[in-house]
């Protein structure tokens, strides 16, 4: 018989689900304090909470009989996963389970800025009957645009046809096939996208990548009158330069459903209040009877598989049976997973196709460690957590070629990991090894030898193989305040092309990077991020 605690509020439902099992017994105390809670965890084998329950590491330590931390949502940043880990106690949660109120939520905002719904609103209240002031702008023919055609980016997708609207999509990382099942176009370059579009509307995760992806440079090349539309993450538009083009004049209408920082600053909605046309909301892209229903029946049958020892869908972490296993394989987890997070931003296209190999003494554990860079790549993503339990169910749903191969058999060093990435033609290589049982180093990058340590930020470079070329790269840095902690080279031959990796202590700045680009024996110039 399992124990299963429920620790915050979940829809009715869910609740059904967990006590019509003869195998569980459900305990349900969803405004248990935490005190109290610290007291009665040992006699659970799964515990359920959503974001008002701090599972803290010594929750999990008096959790003796914990396997299960069940997470009725996407967000697990109550919960310590580490521990949780360690322990050996899986935990899941449950993304998608908003997809539609996400969905509708990004449309009804695309509907009121385009037809000042919101002020027509207030003025009838206000006691004016001004119908003039009220013009507005239909879907109907208009060209949206949108960054990430995933879950919610398709179905936002698929009811903007059903308006009579022209879509085009930028996601590097979703196969052409799908996009043209939705009837959107597909485009290679971001830039391409934001000349052409009328509305913009944003469904990708925050990471490095799109971290500020819509910058001033973005918003400068958009149309005159373009409105912007964000139910996705805080901090992909950079929320000063959006002001900035507010004032201009240059975005006719934006909808926020999240900031930067939550609750946004007062003098950042102050300043917001100026305009119009801006609609507004508290991240409430998840806030459906439906969405909560759904998320407390995806969280009850995911706690029901992983207590019966059954594969889960949406597993966050990735526990071992025998933690010597882990132990043993661990500096091969975070060497493949690293490599994964270097390829994704080494590569300039969208993968397509991921060759990895696994090779020598640590072959036999061949499957975490092929997860484990699967993880490294799609983290970077998507807008879900991602581990080596799922990895290669995500990859597949994401239409990328996954190839494996194993073998015992290797050359230079005792074991190593090789990735290959290919795409519209191009192909990227990274390899790495574990030495000395711990020392993560990545050796191969492309067709060059190098001794790389993969931490913190690294700056890569191709350039030609003559004096001076470091000189000048460390006077650029050096101005703008930015410490090199490290140098490896790797050439072919001399005289020839070379590739420099330097290690750094902050990143560099855009602008500098643009500087980088222009010295004339620079062939190519990016910054990584591990």
């Amino acid at each position: 018989m399992y124990r299963v605690l429920v620790t915050d509020p979940i829809a009715p439902k869910g609740l059904e689900l967990l006590g019509r099992e003869e195998d569980i017994e459900l305990h349900n105390k969803p405004e248990i304090p935490y005190r109290e809670l610290l007291e009665i965890v040992k006699d659970f084998d799964c515990i359920i909470t959503r974001s008002r329950t701090p599972v803290t590491k010594e929750l999990i330590e008096r959790g003796e009989k914990l396997k299960v931390i069940g997470r009725a949502g996407v967000g697990v940043d109550n919960v310590n996963i580490e521990e949780a880990t360690r322990r050996g106690i899986l935990v899941v949660n449950t993304p998608g389970a908003n997809t539609i109120g996400a969905t509708e939520l990004t449309m009804m905002h695309m509907l009121t800025i385009l037809r000042n719904g919101h002020e027509a609103h207030k003025s009838v209240l206000e006691h004016r009957w001004d119908r003039k002031a009220f013009m507005g702008i239909e879907l109907y023919g208009k060209t949206l645009g949108i960054i990430g055609l995933g879950n919610i980016g398709s179905q936002v997708a698929i009811r903007a046809k059903a308006f009579g609207m022209r879509v085009m999509a930028y996601d590097p990382y979703i196969p052409r096939e799908k996009a043209d099942r939705l009837g959107v176009k597909l485009v290679d370059r971001l830039h391409d996208m934001l000349k052409e579009i009328d509305i913009l509307t944003l469904h990708a995760p925050l990471t490095h990548e799109t971290r500020n992806m819509i910058n001033r440079e973005e918003l400068e090349i958009m149309k005159d009158g373009v409105y912007i539309v964000n139910c996705a993450r805080g901090g992909i538009i950079n929320e000063e330069a959006l002001l900035e083009y507010l004032e201009k004049g240059k975005i006719k209408g934006v909808a926020l459903d999240v900031f930067s920082k939550e609750p946004p600053p007062a003098e950042f909605i102050n300043r917001l209040k100026r305009f119009k046309n801006i609609s507004l909301s508290p991240h409430i892209g998840a806030n459906t009877y439906e969405s909560q229903e759904n998320v407390a029946v995806i969280v009850a049958q995911q706690v029901i598989k992983a207590l019966r020892g059954q594969t889960v869908e949406y597993a966050v972490n990735a526990p071992f049976p025998d933690l010597s296993v882990l132990t043993l394989i661990k500096p091969h987890l975070d060497l493949a997973e690293k490599i994964g997070r270097f390829m994704v931003q080494w590569a300039e296209e969208g993968i397509r196709e991921i060759h990895i190999e696994v090779r020598g003494d640590i072959s036999e554990h061949f499957h975490p460690i092929s997860a484990a860079v699967l993880k490294g790549i799609l983290e970077e993503v998507v807008d879900f957590p991602v581990n080596i339990i799922n990895a290669t169910y995500v990859a597949r749903d994401r239409g990328i070629k996954v190839e494996e191969l194993s073998s015992e058999e290797t050359t230079d060093f005792k074991h190593y990991v090789k990735v290959v990435i290919r795409s519209n033609g191009s192909e990227k290589i990274v390899a790495g090894t574990v030495l000395e049982g711990q020392m993560l180093r990545i050796v191969q990058i492309d067709r060059y030898r190098v001794d790389i340590e993969p931490e913190g930020i690294l700056l890569v470079f191709e350039n030609k193989d003559v004096p001076g070329v470091i000189g000048k790269i460390g006077s650029l840095l050096g101005k703008a305040g930015v410490n090199i902690a490290g140098f490896r080279l790797g050439r072919e031959k001399k005289g020839g092309i070379a590739l420099g990796i330097l290690n750094l202590d902050d990143e560099v700045p855009s602008a500098v990077l643009e500087k980088l680009r222009g010295i004339p024996e620079i062939l190519f110039v990016k910054q990584v991020v591990l």
